[in-house]
């Protein structure tokens, strides 16, 4: 069907205010925040813009009998090009649909439409003294919709993990219009184990099996007090020591980051008076509850890493653990300032590894920046293993696009090899495809035949995840 013709049919359903076909409108919608949409742009046919089930029934029903791509979208903020229609087709921008339905703080959970903004979510939650938990750093952007479908998580999973645990059940708008609502029809129960588990079966499925319209979350108590420590190391391999030193004392902080050396120095020099010491590796351990099992926890936190760390200071003032805490939140940005001419790329940026082979993993990712003579700046999420490399380069040089891209390469094979995974959080997307194999071995066969119960005509986000 020529793009004309689906513009037009789609303004029939929505109106004309909810459809854009103009090419400046859509080549908006041709990128994501990867490197890979950087080089390879692609325009969907058209976007819509529903706001309720009904509405993305019927985009969805006219793209079933017309054989038509539909590639949900929220915020853009991905960084591996999932929400991208690489194939063509019509993207639904679920990003203005952002209705809380209902907080339900007597039975602690909350309904809300896709497009409903993960920040926003919790300032709402905090006036019933709860939250939820997931923190991805795109928090003031990403949409509860994008953060379901990629199961992400962010700074606290080490503690409270990623969404998948929270989403008790889900409205989903299947690929031939059908809608079917998991977790049980009427349920506000917490625990459920009726039937197979189809709401865990779509989290984390980044759009390829149906659009979720209606998300039912599990909230959390707010904690009472937080305090923080930041150790500093001479030595990397003391760091995830000192980490894991921490775990068999029993201690489980809400968050745990690293900042390797690369790291330190960007950050000094995007904000000097932030004056981070210079080190091999620097850790900031967070820790909430209650206000005494806070100070109880912090002090074990000190003492193991005393033993090891050139200096720990424990702060629980909110003005101080703002400021020990902003060198790991500028760190992102901060990146391109290692190289005056450079610009960060997000790619090869996810990788999760076992605790016992970060510091093996970082040096690796040096030695592989050596080897390429790229630019690359380590931080991450250490609790859990989920390392963030950030490549610096000149991403209008065609030569220094090939060598990031043969580096890039070898990080994910490097992630599988030191038995972790190619994403810890950020999804797979069109960037992560092609190590589904090396991965998943056989199970990917397995994922393709799920794939084509749900949607045999294959016209859900086509070119992602397998």
């Amino acid at each position: 069907m020529e793009k004309a013709i689906i513009g037009k049919e789609l303004v029939k359903i929505l109106g004309k205010e909810k459809v854009l076909v103009d090419e400046l409108d859509l080549m908006y919608y041709s990128y994501d925040s990867s490197f890979l949409t950087k080089l390879e742009p692609s325009n969907p046919f058209a976007v819509a813009m529903p706001t309720s089930t009904e509405e993305v029934q019927q985009v969805v029903r006219f793209a079933w009998e017309n054989n038509i791509n539909i590639v949900p979208r929220g915020a853009g903020t991905g960084e591996t090009g999932g929400c991208i229609a690489v194939n063509g087709g019509i993207v639904l921008d679920l990003s203005t649909w952002d209705e809380i339905v209902e907080i339900d703080a007597r039975n602690m959970q909350v309904i809300v439409r896709p497009g409903v903004i993960h920040a926003n979510l919790n300032d709402e939650l905090a006036k019933y003294n709860l939250f939820f938990p997931p923190d991805p750093g795109s928090s003031k952007m990403c949409t509860i919709g994008g953060m379901v479908a990629n199961n992400a998580s962010g700074l606290r999973a080490v503690k409270y993990w990623a969404t998948e645990p929270y989403v008790l059940g889900l409205e989903v708008v299947m690929p031939n219009g059908d809608v079917i609502i998991t977790g049980g029809m009427k349920s506000r129960a917490i625990k459920n184990v009726s039937g197979i588990n189809l709401t865990k079966f779509m989290v984390g499925s980044e759009g390829v099996l149906g659009i979720i319209t209606r998300i039912r979350l599990r909230c959390f108590p707010k904690p009472r007090a937080r305090g923080i420590a930041m150790a500093v190391f001479d030595c990397l391999d003391d760091a995830p020591a000192t980490v894991l030193d921490v775990y068999q004392a029993g201690v489980l902080p809400s968050g745990i980051e690293i900042l390797d050396s690369s790291a330190i120095t960007a950050v000094n020099e995007f904000k000097p008076e932030i004056n981070l010491p210079a080190a091999e590796a620097i850790l900031l351990f967070e820790v909430d509850g209650n206000p005494p099992s806070v100070d109880f926890e912090g002090e074990i936190i000190q003492q193991i890493a005393k033993k090891r760390a050139r200096s720990v200071e424990w702060a629980t003032e909110e003005k101080r653990m703002t400021e020990l805490w902003e060198g790991r939140s500028v760190t992102a940005t901060a990146a391109a300032r290692v190289r005056p001419d450079g610009s960060r790329i997000f790619a090869g940026e996810d990788i999760s590894v076992p605790l016992s082979r970060v510091a093996d993993t970082l040096r690796a990712i040096r030695a592989l920046g050596d080897k390429y003579g790229i630019k690359v700046v380590n931080y991450g999420h250490i609790g859990d293993g989920n390392v963030h490399t950030a490549p610096v380069i000149n991403p209008e040089n065609p030569d220094e696009v090939e060598k990031v891209l043969k580096m890039v390469d070898e990080i994910h094979l490097l992630a599988i090899e030191m038995g972790g995974t190619t994403t810890g959080e950020h999804g797979v997307g069109a960037v992560r495809r092609p190590y589904a194999e090396a991965e998943h071995g056989k199970a990917v066969e397995y994922m393709r035949k799920a794939k084509e119960a749900f949607d045999p005509k294959g016209i859900m986000n086509p070119g992602k995840v397998f």
